[in-house]
């Protein structure tokens, strides 16, 4: 299981990492984990547009280096990159010498200084050495987009009722949530821009 809308506890835990921004401005920041790839990707790109949207892309190195062309139309539309390791790495899993090696061999590709971690597993000692070089970039709404078991409808709503100003929005522009993110992201830009937000990257 996974909370849509994260803790408010683990949010104080972890005060050095980013959960949200200024609640106090009507402004959503919508990322997008795990791309690119040409299955995906140009279809948020096409949709972003639509709606005049920025967002953040964290990508994984490797799909970077499979595929180029599809990360240059992502920075072409002023979108924000981000790091998400270069093969998806779990950082509870990986010792931290192995785990900052793989991010900078990432970041060789993509040249940024956003981090988020895959599955947002991090450990405390990886947190202080990737801070002094990067802002690491958490959520505070996690779409369940990548969930097998969530329908199309659910996971709309778990955006739209977990949403609010500041919020950082995880969805992922990968084939395992495909089906839910053609479904949302359309949907969910629509009621937004209705409701008065601005998308911005960070």
């Amino acid at each position: 299981m996974y909370p849509v809308k994260t803790p408010y506890l683990i949010k104080k835990l972890y005060p050095s990492l980013t959960w949200n921004l200024n609640r106090a401005e009507k402004v959503l920041y919508i990322t997008f984990d795990d791309g690119p790839i040409p299955e995906v990707t140009p279809f948020v790109l096409e949709v972003l547009n639509k709606y005049n949207a920025k967002a953040t892309f964290f990508c994984i190195g490797d799909n970077v280096r499979k595929h180029p062309e599809i990360f240059e139309q992502v920075k072409a539309h002023g979108h924000s990159i981000g790091n998400h390791t270069f093969n998806h790495l779990n950082g509870w899993h990986t010792k931290t010498g192995a785990y900052l090696k793989n991010i900078e061999k990432c970041n060789e590709l993509i040249s940024t200084q956003l981090f988020r971690p895959p599955y947002g597993k991090i450990r405390p000692t990886q947190i202080l050495d990737l801070k002094k070089d990067y802002k690491i970039i958490m959520w505070d709404v996690l779409s369940g987009d990548f969930d097998l078991k969530l329908s199309p409808q659910d996971c709309l709503k778990n955006v739209l009722q977990h949403t609010e100003s500041g919020s950082i929005i995880v969805f992922h522009d990968s084939l395992k949530a495909e089906p839910r993110l053609r479904h949302v992201l359309p949907l969910a830009l629509e009621y937004w821009s209705k409701e008065g937000y601005e998308f911005r990257a960070l």
